[in-house]
């Protein structure tokens, strides 16, 4: 949630997904299909593993016993250095507070358009309703409809964007982000004791974290074999949560072994990935992943996003401790909020904004 961008951003015609399927349900603008190399059918597509995404249990991490513990951290290393996925069980979230945060939101994205339009996303921002990372008159967009929020610290907030409609959406979100924030607080301990660090390391090293929440609708496709729900890209936060809409449709698809593995998911889980921020600091042993949603031809999806990220004052690179002769440092040392405004800043492209934080050297191609 940086700064806007100093230049200006035309955007051109941007359609409201939802309102499309209700005028003309059978049809697709130019706009939202992909060129072939990009469409969900051109690239391998992998049934889910039965095993799927790594699961992790983190009441074994705060209560288990010795065994119990050592094992975890064991599965939460595997999971941050092989998938940068994973899905986190007994995490002391109410489950009516998921309920509550997944009605408000759908709620919002059931009002009439002209009430959403009352908080619109504006080009080149990415707070308000509408759709975020479009910087060009005939970049491809999402078929999806956002609507993102800065939490905290409070300076981030935009008052004017948070919806009176409907009347307990902002109090809802205030619990609810509180109690995520403790949870990414707690999971960064236990990261860093995977990483053979001190637990305090990141809370101590990120000062007051950046928070914010993007909730995401993707209605129905009539062919989403031509179109993204949302663009691949890795996050620029240090930990992203999901949370998947119950009964919405499957939609996050990560990429493993360049192959895109559909993620299932587990009643009441929440999803967590590694964003880019813990792939500097860990010098590329825990790597942001690739990952993208798709859409359904009947079903709709609505996810819950919330990004956690330092402070914009911290400066980031490889700690010290996680870099030596096998593993040389990869990455430049860099003020965290000039990276979040080129993130925000760019279209979602893989993981190229990555690139910003990169040592080049004379073999880089």
């Amino acid at each position: 949630m940086a700064p806007v961008p100093t230049f200006p951003v035309k955007v051109g015609q941007i359609d409201d997904v939802q309102e499309l399927r209700k005028v003309e349900p059978s049809t697709i603008p130019e706009r939202f299909v992909r060129d072939l190399t990009e469409r969900p059918s051109s690239l391998a597509t992998a049934l889910s593993p039965p095993a799927g995404i790594p699961i992790i249990n983190l009441s074994k991490l705060m209560k288990g016993n010795h065994d119990e513990f050592h094992n975890e951290i064991l599965n939460l290393a595997t999971a941050c250095e092989e998938w940068g996925f994973f899905q986190v069980i007994d995490h002391g979230i109410e489950l009516n507070l998921l309920e509550n945060i997944e009605k408000v939101a759908k709620d919002f994205f059931m009002l009439p358009l002209e009430e959403k339009k009352k908080y619109p996303m504006l080009p080149g921002t990415v707070q308000g309703y509408g759709q975020a990372f479009v910087f060009s008159e005939n970049q491809k967009l999402d078929w999806c409809n956002m609507f993102a929020l800065g939490v905290e610290p409070h300076f981030i907030r935009n008052p004017k964007l948070w919806p009176a409609k409907p009347a307990e959406f902002s109090e809802t979100l205030e619990t609810y982000s509180r109690d995520v924030r403790k949870l990414c607080q707690c999971l960064l301990k236990y990261v860093a004791i995977s990483l053979g660090l001190k637990a305090e390391t990141f809370e101590e090293m990120f000062g007051v974290a950046v928070q914010a929440v993007r909730m995401n609708y993707y209605p129905p496709c009539p062919r989403p074999d031509l179109v993204l729900g949302l663009s691949p890209h890795s996050d620029g936060s240090a930990l992203t949560v999901l949370q998947q809409g119950k009964g919405s449709s499957v939609g996050l698809q990560i990429l493993k072994n360049n192959t895109w593995v559909p993620v299932q998911p587990i009643p009441n889980a929440l999803v967590i990935n590694v964003g880019d921020t813990i792939e500097v600091l860990t010098n590329g042993r825990y790597k942001s992943v690739e990952h993208r949603a798709v859409t359904h031809k009947e079903k709709d999806r609505l996810s819950i996003v919330t990004f956690y990220a330092p402070s914009y004052e911290v400066e980031l690179g490889p700690m010290p401790e996680l870099v030596n002769e096998n593993n040389p440092c990869k990455y430049r040392r860099y003020n965290h909020g000039e990276y979040s405004k080129h993130y925000v800043t760019n279209k979602l492209q893989g993981k190229k904004t990555m690139e910003f934080a990169k040592i080049q050297t004379q073999n880089s191609t």
